[in-house]
């Protein structure tokens, strides 16, 4: 493991007039109006919205497959790891460059992480590392898609094939990601969202999962709430006996109708997030000094939840943007730098990830944004630091 000394963060900025923050979430119109029509309602735990937000985000985003709606992204992630079985002294591969919500589910059920180095172009997981820590003993893959650009999914899942173990894919940063002409969500096993705060859309807090085996999906409704089938609980308490211990994980009626009130400006949503990474692309990619993370990849479709560069000094670069209003930061780490994990690390070594640790940088890219404010981050950057 690098032993590399961590560079102090820079604080947030205030949210004034002037200052481009790097995240905003963004809140549907017509939110606020759903939202009060839930608390004016019967239901504001669980009941006929969270049912049509999950009919609506099947349709857009995953046809083909089934959706269950929770009460976070690790939710749905922890749920994942449930369905496929994985069960205590079971290994997982898992990058180690992601939020630490995608492998602290692994440590409550005593799975063991093998942690996979990066990509230094993508900053996703390194699909040849995969196959080097592969073996009899791992039960899954799983991979993130980092900022919103998709993972080298063919070279994953021919990996899981010949071993005959799923991949899922954490795509909390995804939403809207294609794949070789598929949707992310249709491609794998499993596939989590994340309605967080400062996601492609919110719900407040929230998370869908994407379930390929129809026959999975009544056990991934009945674990999300205690273990008990809701549809059968009216036939009386000790009639409807519960089987399998489940979790709290149910999405409630109000988080559901901010995601529908979401929903239906997402496209707009995204083209705008995708055109802002395009002019950051434009005016940055003849900057010597600067490369941009995750380009040129003519086969996907990147979600444009995140512009990550690299570059050196990159501390005296936030400082910089910072004196000017423009706040920029690492908004993931890698996870073997957290106590938590020391225990996943015997014989660990991530050259690649050891490389960029201290030269990767985020830059705002939100909703709000426009592109006069593109060009003015890349002004600064362009100046030098």
């Amino acid at each position: 493991m690098s032993r590399n000394k961590r560079i102090a963060d820079m604080p947030l900025l205030d949210e004034a007039v002037g200052n481009i923050n790097l995240c905003y979430p963004f809140i549907g119109k017509n939110a606020k109006r759903y939202v009060s029509d839930a608390l004016d309602s019967r239901w504001v735990g669980q009941g006929p919205r969270v049912d049509v937000f999950e009919n609506t985000f099947k349709k857009r985003f995953c046809p083909s497959n089934q959706v269950v709606s929770v009460g976070a992204g690790t939710d749905a992630l922890h749920l994942a790891y449930v369905l496929a079985d994985v069960r205590p002294d079971d290994e997982v591969i898992c990058p180690l460059f992601t939020c630490t919500a995608t492998n602290i589910p692994f440590l409550h059920m005593g799975a063991r992480i093998r942690f996979a180095d990066l990509q230094k172009d993508t900053l996703n997981i390194d699909h040849n590392h995969v196959r080097d820590l592969i073996n009899e003993k791992t039960k899954a893959i799983v991979c993130v898609h980092y900022g919103g650009l998709p993972c080298d999914m063919d070279d994953l899942q021919r990996i899981a094939d010949e071993f005959g173990i799923p991949i899922i894919e954490d795509a909390a940063h995804a939403l809207g990601a294609t794949y070789r002409g598929k949707n992310v969500g249709e491609i794998s096993d499993y596939t989590m969202w994340s309605f967080q705060a400062i996601k492609h859309i919110t719900t407040g807090d929230g998370g869908m999962l994407a379930i390929k085996d129809k026959n999975k999906l009544e056990k991934a409704k009945r674990i999300r709430w205690f273990g008990i089938n809701r549809a059968a609980k009216q036939g009386g308490i000790w009639e409807n006996d519960i089987v399998e211990a489940g979790f709290k994980y149910q999405m409630n009626d109000i988080a559901a109708s901010m995601g529908i009130a979401a929903l239906e400006e997402f496209d707009e949503v995204l083209a705008h997030r995708q055109k802002l990474l395009y002019f950051y692309q434009r005016e940055l990619e003849r900057f010597p000094d600067v490369r941009l993370i995750g380009l040129n990849k003519g086969d996907r479709t990147h979600a444009a939840w995140l512009c990550t560069i690299l570059v050196e000094n990159r501390h005296e670069l936030q400082k910089k943007l910072v004196s000017y209003g423009i706040e920029s930061n690492q908004m993931h780490f890698r996870n073997d730098r957290y106590t938590i994990f020391e225990n996943h690390l015997e014989g660990c070594e991530f050259p690649n990830m050891d490389e960029i640790e201290n030269n990767y940088l985020v830059l705002p890219l939100h909703h709000k944004m426009s592109e006069d404010d593109v060009v003015r981050v890349c002004e600064q950057i362009k100046k030098g630091w």
